[in-house]
């Protein structure tokens, strides 16, 4: 299996990203967070997967924003 093929449960990846679970189920509900998919009962999210969400989320940060 390579690196980029792990799968993470919601407790490992809300431990590696500092935030409560319950915000990984509440960013599930409104269709935010990185793209995650069920295995029978249980949430897993591929670490590919996260790692591109965030790279997402640093260049929308710093890109410039609009002021209207």
């Amino acid at each position: 299996m390579r690196p980029d093929d792990r799968l993470l449960s919601i407790d490992e990846l809300a431990r590696y990203l500092a935030v409560p679970p319950k915000t990984l189920y509440a960013w599930r509900t409104h269709g935010e967070g990185p793209p995650g998919f069920r295995v029978g009962r249980h949430v897993r999210y591929r670490w590919s997967d996260v790692q591109a969400w965030i790279q997402q989320r640093i260049e929308a940060g710093s890109s410039p924003r609009r002021v209207v």
